[in-house]
């Protein structure tokens, strides 16, 4: 029988809401293709209770509010709720993987990554006060100046369905550790453990209002918070072309926003590598997480010295990994989100060879599994620059193929991308490495390796892959303003004009 998922409200002002419409968005289990439950869906009027509530627990003008506390009171919350994600770890992979079609194991991984995010920032938030004052050296003895750091108010935190709790708690931990108070809306393809994460706030009880957890439509939920005037910030991981909407949306206010947006990231495998362990890495750069990830390195350019028999291991190493339900043990790659995304994919792969790419394993459906949206990792070679498949971010498990000969040719076919998120190169030689490295233009680097991600380090992109940075101390100055407090100290008058009295 379908495992069923808890029954959520809207969750505004510490407490469960009836959304206004009262309507409710069917959650569908991408292996089985079954309904097993529904979520709330948030319109306008919700997100004005929202940030109504929002707005008061910010309270920038009262004593004992949130944004003032100390950071040593913030931490005790989030060192709380990152306990009480480590208590329901097992509960919460099981509903990730329902909710989702990530394997099992990968989503317990995640809940030790957001409970990991959640001390992280817990020690930002102590350390904040220390940092506060600091001094700054200045040119004229009879001045002195220190800088405040402050929270910048009330987010908007809007969240992609790829790693449903994990990318909200990359933006929910550190607003809270900054001050600030947020309406978290996370994707209608995967909300159920972001409304388990208000359930968390409740037990541990987080002071209501200062966060806020919206499921619905982007269209309904999503875009009325962006242009919310009482909104002081929107941060957004997703799609390019919604992250466009967004910065439009939030320009007419000329509010802030940092955007993690798409990729199409390169491998760049040498000759002098182990092919096994080079294999492996390039299967997981682009096969990790159903394929479904923003950095995923989805472009292979190999040295034409060993493409033939690198692609031949590759192509082993590939048919090799277990495509299941995500409960099954052993499981490595299971069913993309949802039926639009599953079309999205094969079409993709279809039109790639019907332009002439040759599909070198994979392209369709497991023949095993005739229920979900499951499609095989897939690679393609024989691609060219100028091809769909090469250019655009499938965000599935596809990866294309191309060589080259010099270590010149690889740079500029890598960094010929309207993207530029992430990049890896793979080489024993260090020095080419470095070199490399600093060549591709991308936000992340990773050498001898790829995907890696941990919360001390930054995270982001350029060009079209969005701008800011998550994670790391930046991850902080994302919902930081900086002020400078500067004090005349001479008893001197300043002296710039007449004074009156000598008139």
């Amino acid at each position: 029988m379908e495992t069923k998922i808890p029954c959520r409200q809207l969750f505004i002002d510490g407490k469960w809401v009836e959304p206004i419409t009262k309507r409710r968005i069917p959650v569908i289990n991408p292996a089985t293709e079954q309904t097993i439950g529904l979520i709330p869906a948030a319109t306008g009027e919700d997100v004005e209770l929202a940030v109504d509530a929002a707005r008061r627990a910010f309270a920038r003008n009262k004593g004992a509010d949130w944004a003032k506390a100390p950071g040593a009171v913030r931490a005790k919350y989030l060192r709380a709720i990152a306990a009480k994600i480590t208590e329901r770890k097992t509960e919460l992979a099981k509903l990730e993987a329902l909710d989702c079609g990530k394997p099992l194991d990968e989503a317990a991984w995640d809940i030790d990554d957001v409970a990991s995010c959640f001390e992280y920032f817990a020690d930002h938030a102590e350390a904040l006060d220390a940092q506060q004052k600091a001094p700054l050296s200045l040119p004229m003895e009879t001045f002195k100046c220190h800088i405040l750091k402050e929270p910048v108010g009330v987010v908007g935190l809007i969240t992609p369905w790829n790693y449903p709790l994990l990318m909200a708690t990359w933006k929910v931990a550190p607003a809270l550790a900054a001050g600030c108070t947020a309406i978290l809306k996370p994707s209608e393809l995967a909300s159920v453990t972001c409304l388990e994460l208000a359930d968390v706030c409740i037990e541990v009880g987080l002071p209501p209002g200062v966060l806020n957890i919206l499921t619905g439509l982007g269209s309904e939920a999503g875009a009325p918070l962006s242009s919310h005037p009482h909104v002081d910030k929107i941060a957004f991981t997703g799609s390019t072309v919604t992250g466009s909407k967004i910065m439009t949306a939030a320009a007419q206010l000329v509010k802030p926003v940092s955007l993690e947006l798409g990729g199409k990231s390169p491998i760049l495998v040498f000759e002098d590598v182990d092919l096994d362990k080079a294999a492996e890495w390039t299967a997981f750069g682009c096969f990790w997480t159903n394929g479904q990830i923003c950095s995923a390195t989805s472009r292979l350019l190999v040295h034409e010295s060993i493409a033939a028999e690198f692609l031949d291991k590759l192509v082993k190493w590939t048919k090799n990994i277990k495509i299941s339900d995500p409960f099954e043990e052993g499981c490595r790659l299971g069913p993309v989100v949802s039926r639009e995304q599953y079309e999205k994919i094969l079409k993709l792969v279809s039109t790639a060879k019907s332009e002439g790419a040759t599909i070198l394993c994979g392209g369709g459906r497991p023949q095993h599994l005739k229920m979900g949206f499951y499609i095989e990792p897939t690679i393609i070679s024989d691609v060219t620059t100028s091809m769909q498949i090469w250019r655009e971010e499938v965000f599935g498990p596809v990866l294309c193929v191309k060589t080259f000969s010099s270590e010149d040719e690889a740079i500029e076919l890598a960094n010929d991308t309207q993207y530029g998120l992430a990049g890896a190169v793979i080489s024993n030689d260090l020095e080419r490495c470095e070199r490399v490295s600093k060549a591709l233009n991308a936000g992340i680097v990773w050498i001898n390796c790829s995907q890696p991600c941990f919360c001390q380090a930054p995270w982001g992109g350029n060009k079209r892959s969005g701008f800011g940075r998550e994670l790391g101390p930046r991850g902080l100055d994302n919902y930081l303003s900086v002020k400078q407090v500067t004090q005349y100290l001479s008893n001197e008058p300043w002296g710039w004009y007449q004074s009156p009295s000598k008139l």
